[in-house]
């Protein structure tokens, strides 16, 4: 494509990259073919995405009037998908304050459209009446509405997909608990809507036209209350069924704890969402398939969408990347740079070491790692997990290499899968055994600010239900045994390997 051709292309700027829908957003936009930029406090954050060499990324923060100023510079449509929840006492001035920054400076700028992710507000409830939650998503709303600038508002309830907190929250309320004595607000009556059809009204929303300034409901094609969607989910994700009893006596401070008790959701996250539940948030309108028709088959229904969000990818010959989910198009699976709990509980095991050879050598021995090579700690260990998993009806370590000096993304490797990999830089596998979780290896080849090589390990476990917690926990005594010594034998192997390099002293 020319120079010219890429210059006609929409530029989008979207806020909330590091975030849950941001970061789902961002693929959209770029398969749609818009240019985007994003705006992050935290640009290294958007560093282990895989769209991060496809994007321009700017550091900056809505609350801050210049650097909002040059992050919108030259856009077209803006995406607000930011919000100061569970910040603190004071998170509603914060976001009124960054929303009249954002609305001020996207009309200097001449920006085109801003399109703003809300809350459903329940009809007829007085914005006094509300949770603190909704009524700042409200008051955000109006607030980038009457910025001057062509706005359009998306308003919605629970969102399904896997690291969403509302949806981490039903799912894990739900898993844990066989009987569940729960707050009067499962009686509530919600609408549910799949992420994807999230995702595909904001990108559609960039084309609607610029005398269309307003708020638009959207949700799915069922309406159920909380306990109604917590019975579901169990009959989808093959749970006994559940029973549920609701008492009015829990107040929403002790309705969040309970939930921060029993979900990976933090109570500080959990008790606007809680306290949002004490009304119905129904739509009373389905007015954007006026601008973003639905395709057959959408919205999804709320057995479908839950569906998408639970199913793993379990054929061992697709390769898989952290930004797509087992159905094309689907993007709901966690991805590594969400939030702690997006997703569930993340545990993770990091050893960092310091290796006295090139990184050029330590690259080798990351690259070269599996199959005859082997996992460099214990190998009678890694022998008896693969049998287990054998015996188990999974891979194995049967599968090996498909070469034995270079990875490409999508290789099996063992009982692993290449998901990602940056040559010289990282290597990020994902496990295709047989465990009550998913699990990833990282394993990074990096250069600190002494010059010096530096390697870094990370195993992540995102367990599924209470038997993922009790495997992670019966094995985390051996990880000393297993991560620590792979990472001083993969530092041991660099060393040789450089010094079987290094030129023959002249004599």
């Amino acid at each position: 494509m020319t120079a010219e051709g890429i210059g006609t292309r929409p530029l989008s700027l979207v806020t909330g990259a590091t975030g849950y829908i941001g970061g789902r957003l961002v693929p959209e936009l770029l398969a749609a073919g818009d240019r985007v930029r994003c705006l992050a406090r935290s640009p290294d954050r958007l560093r282990d995405h895989p769209w991060a060499g496809d994007v321009e990324t700017v550091r900056g923060d809505v609350t801050d009037a210049a650097s909002v100023a040059a992050a919108l510079r030259g856009i077209d449509v803006a995406y607000y998908l930011v919000h100061a929840l569970g910040t603190g006492e004071d998170f509603e001035e914060t976001d009124r304050r960054a929303a009249r920054i954002f609305g001020e400076q996207a009309r200097a700028a001449g920006v085109r459209r801003i399109v703003y992710l809300g809350g459903l507000t329940p009809a007829g409830v007085p914005e006094r009446d509300l949770s603190p939650h909704l009524r700042s998503r409200a008051e955000v709303g109006r607030i980038l509405l009457d910025s001057g600038v062509p706005t359009t508002v998306l308003r919605a309830a629970v969102v399904i997909g896997s690291g969403s907190a509302s949806f981490e929250m039903l799912r894990y309320l739900t898993e844990r608990l066989p009987v569940m004595v729960t707050p009067s607000w499962v009686r509530t009556r919600i609408q549910p809507v799949a992420v994807r059809d999230v995702l595909r009204a904001l990108v559609g929303s960039a084309g609607i036209p610029d005398d269309v300034s307003r708020a638009f409901d959207i949700g799915g094609p069922d309406v159920l209350t909380y306990r109604e969607m917590m019975v579901r989910y169990a009959a989808v994700a093959g749970l006994p069924r559940r029973l549920i009893l609701s008492v009015p006596v829990l107040t929403p401070g002790l309705s969040s704890h309970w939930v921060g008790l029993v979900t990976p959701v933090p109570a500080s996250i959990a008790r606007p969402l809680t306290e949002s539940l004490r009304h119905e948030v129904v739509c009373h309108e389905h007015d954007i398939a006026r601008y973003v028709p639905d395709p057959p088959g959408h919205p999804l229904g709320f057995d479908e969408a839950v569906r998408l969000a639970l199913r793993k990818v379990r054929d061992a010959q697709v390769a898989t990347r952290w930004s797509s989910a087992s159905v094309p198009g689907a993007p709901s699976d966690p991805l590594p740079t969400d939030p702690g709990w997006a997703g569930g509980s993340l545990y993770t095991d990091v050893r960092e070491l310091v290796v006295d050879a090139p990184r050029a050598s330590l690259w080798r021995v990351i690259e070269g790692i599996g199959g005859d090579n082997g996992w460099y700690s214990f190998p009678l260990a890694w022998a008896v997990r693969g049998l287990l998993d054998r015996m188990a009806g999974g891979v194995g370590l049967r599968r090996g290499r498909r070469d034995a000096a270079r990875l490409r993304v999508g290789d099996s490797l063992d009982f692993w899968r290449v998901e990602e990999i940056e040559p010289g830089h990282l290597l990020r596998l994902r496990a295709e055994m047989r465990l009550p979780g998913l699990a990833w290896l990282e394993m990074y080849a990096e250069t600190d600010a002494d010059g010096r090589t530096r390697f870094r390990q990370r195993a992540l476990f995102h367990p599924q239900g209470l038997l993922g917690h009790a495997y992670w926990w019966s094995v985390s005594p051996f990880h000393a045994l297993v991560f620590g010594g792979m990472a001083r034998n993969i530092a041991q192997a660099a060393v040789a390997d450089a010094t079987a390099r290094a030129p023959e002293p002249i004599r």
